[in-house]
């Protein structure tokens, strides 16, 4: 429970800074800083795939490749103007409709939720065995996508920034 009251507000206070901060660039690392307290609650919760992954797939590749297309495309400058909408109101009633409809159902299903321990059924260590065994090619192939696509961003980028000269 320590681990928790911890945990918790970190992750809220690095989401709140992703969209509250003016540097696109210190967003990103808010946004990397929630994604690292996300996982270390995964793990808390005894859930080490789901914690595991997040860590490697958006701490470790997702936040440092928005970091990587915030710097090549120099979009880091504060904006001049406001970044507030002149809509600002309905996106506020908008999120407070989400929030309580979401809240409703949370706290609708706390009875119908079961009070005992399931233990998982499948090991980390069987997922790693599948997906370097039967499913070794989807993963090769992903990771070439994602290689190609990563590439070609860099590319635009480059583009973009030396036919602007």
């Amino acid at each position: 429970m320590v681990i928790f009251a911890i945990l918790a507000p970190l992750t809220v206070a690095g989401g709140l800074a992703a969209v509250m901060l003016r540097n696109t660039v210190h967003c990103a690392l808010a946004v990397a800083v929630a994604f690292a307290g996300l996982a270390l609650l995964f793990l808390q919760l005894n859930a080490q795939f789901a914690g595991f992954a997040q860590i490697l797939v958006y701490v470790g590749a997702v936040a440092i490749l928005v970091v990587f297309a915030i710097l090549l495309t120099r979009s880091s400058e504060t904006p001049a103007t406001g970044v507030f909408s002149k809509t600002w109101l309905t996106g506020l009633v908008i999120a407070a409709a989400v929030f309580a409809v979401l809240a409703w159902a949370v706290l609708g299903s706390r009875t119908a939720l079961p009070h005992e321990q399931i233990e998982p059924q499948i090991a980390v260590a069987q997922i790693g065995y599948a997906l370097m065994g039967r499913y070794v090619l989807p993963l090769e192939i992903v990771a070439v996508l994602l290689t190609a696509s990563m590439i070609g961003a860099v590319i635009v980028a480059m583009y973009e920034k030396g036919g602007a000269k």
